[in-house]
């Protein structure tokens, strides 16, 4: 007896064991092979709230991961490639998506009963895996993965059929506000500890089928899990960017929303079941309760949708940006995804060029459009910035990821030279400001600088790069011409050598600072142009 209840309990964990096992495998093998069409299909479809939602339940469906595509959702809002709003839209989207692993254990798993059919399609997974690269190495593991699930489902079937009159509905908390409210706290735990709210939603599809537990007590227990799926983003978002805090409280805020109306539709749900086919939630009460599960998820969403943009202003009132303002998009946790990563990345060296460019305009003399930056900041935000591309690691070769890594490492490389060039205001730039012999070149450079600046913002940066190299060749040409002048006055005693020096000085700003800019701008075309293959 005490053997068998061990074996029990041995199949039990094992199988709960090759669940999330699949479930990571699958996960991930999905990711490679349809990570970039998700991630396309993202940004491309999330216009509005609306259509965020409904990619974001595809997105979440496709790559059985709401984690991955709330980070896809979080990097896109730290890029500036959709507000915030637009992806809140996504993350409402993905609970609805996440439901999906809940209709395949309930419709592959206990009424197809797959269990030791999938282990050809385990072999067949891990031989492409194994003998071949790329997308079909990717699709071997996303199979291996999904046959482990279904042998980890017909393990916990075999386990949960051992507690049978031990463990029953009546040791379980009895059908009451108190008993619910605990059942949805065992619940938030068994998420809290499996980190995966699929396989505790597995579990309790067991449990049920198994007549371990009784509807209203599954119920409980899956609202529970939804919830305790949040509290693991909320933990993750500690430290995190503001966007990542913005995106881990909505989620936590809006599934508490969701689990307290799911509890009140508990109720009218089975005594709808009851009028309309009477008898057959306990039949079918596997599909029953998936069935709730999508169903209060969807209703959430259709709720809460249209007040998406007030959801998205108490949030951001809530969690107030109060980060350094060129490296906020610098999150750590997207460095798992190098594309995320590098136009977080990206944008980040965009704005902390673009306030150098303000500042070079303001001590030019043109407080208008210029803006004084505090350039300790400022070169702290490049040396983060720095950083955080040494930690980004794309595969090398043809990849386009790793030719914008290395066009921003040169970005950010011009950069910090355009920045010791700004140092330099107390003495150089104020010797062009001040010579009337350099005005000329003086408002050339002023006038550039904002057409940069300009371009970048319509995200003209084939425009923005042909402004800087025609400002850098007609300083060069200007100043090659200047340089002989000083030089002969120089020599014939009309002009100290002081002066001269000081002038010389000036040129070498000029022309120092327009080289920078221009290849800044040259850098800055071949990042992005490697973003759109």
């Amino acid at each position: 007896m005490e053997n068998a209840f061990m074996l029990t309990i041995l199949k039990t964990s094992g199988g709960l064991g090759l669940f999330l096992l699949g479930m990571i495998v699958m996960t991930d093998g999905l990711r490679s092979l349809a990570g970039d069409m998700v991630r396309i299909a993202l940004m491309r479809f999330t216009k509005t709230p609306y259509s965020g939602a409904f990619t974001g339940a595809i997105s979440t469906a496709l790559l059985q991961s709401s984690s991955a595509t709330i980070v896809a959702a979080v990097g896109f809002v730290g890029a500036g490639l959709m507000t915030f709003p637009q992806a809140l839209g996504i993350i409402f989207g993905a609970n609805i998506g996440t439901t999906i692993t809940g209709w395949m254990v309930a419709l592959l798993g206990f009424k197809l009963q797959l269990g030791m059919i999938v282990l050809p399609v385990i072999l067949l997974g891990a031989i492409l895996k194994l003998f071949f690269k790329d997308k079909l190495a990717s699709l071997g593991y996303a199979l291996a993965g999904f046959g482990l699930i279904f042998i980890g489902i017909s393990l916990l079937q075999e386990g949960m059929s051992g507690f049978e009159g031990i463990i029953t509905p009546q040791n379980l908390p009895s059908y009451s506000w108190i008993g619910i409210l605990k059942l949805v706290a065992l619940g938030i735990i068994a998420t809290l500890i499996t980190q995966s709210s699929s396989a505790g939603v597995a579990a309790t599809l067991t449990a049920l089928y198994a007549n371990a537990i009784n509807f209203e007590q599954a119920a409980a227990l899956v609202i529970g899990m939804d919830v305790g799926t949040t509290m693991t983003a909320a933990m993750a978002s500690i430290g995190g960017s503001v966007n990542v805090r913005r995106t881990g409280w909505s989620h936590v805020i809006y599934n508490l929303f969701t689990g307290v109306m799911a509890l009140f539709l508990i109720a009218p749900y089975i005594y709808l079941w009851d009028v309309l086919a009477p008898g057959a939630l306990i039949q079918n009460a596997e599909i029953a309760l998936v069935a709730f599960h999508t169903s209060f998820n969807v209703l959430g969403v259709l709720i809460v949708l249209p007040f998406t943009h007030q959801f998205a202003h108490l949030i951001e009132k809530i969690i107030s940006s109060k980060e350094p303002l060129f490296t906020e998009k610098l999150d750590i946790g997207l460095l798992e995804d190098p594309y995320l990563a590098l136009e977080n990345a990206r944008i980040s060296a965009q704005d902390e060029f673009i306030a150098l460019l303000k500042h070079i305009n303001f001590i030019l003399g043109d407080p208008i459009n210029g803006k004084k930056s505090d350039l300790v900041l400022l070169r702290l935000a490049l040396n983060e910035t720095q950083y955080y591309i040494d930690q980004i690691k794309p595969s090398q070769g043809k990849d386009a990821r790793w030719e914008e890594l290395i066009a921003l490492i040169h970005i950010l490389d011009h950069a910090h030279r355009l920045h010791e060039r700004c140092e330099e205001e107390e003495y150089r730039a104020r010797l062009v400001q001040k010579s009337l012999d350099l005005y000329s070149e003086d408002q050339s450079l002023i006038t550039c600088n904002q057409a940069i600046i300009q371009a970048i913002a319509s995200k003209r940066f084939s425009d923005a790069r042909k402004y800087a190299r025609k400002n850098e060749k007609h300083i060069l040409q200007s100043m090659e011409l200047y340089r002989s002048i000083i030089a002969e006055k120089i020599a014939e005693d009309e002009m100290t050598i002081p002066s001269g020096t000081s002038k010389l000085e000036a040129v070498r700003w000029l022309t120092r600072v327009s080289h920078h800019i221009s290849r800044i701008t040259f850098h800055m075309e071949k990042a992005v142009l490697h973003i759109a293959k």
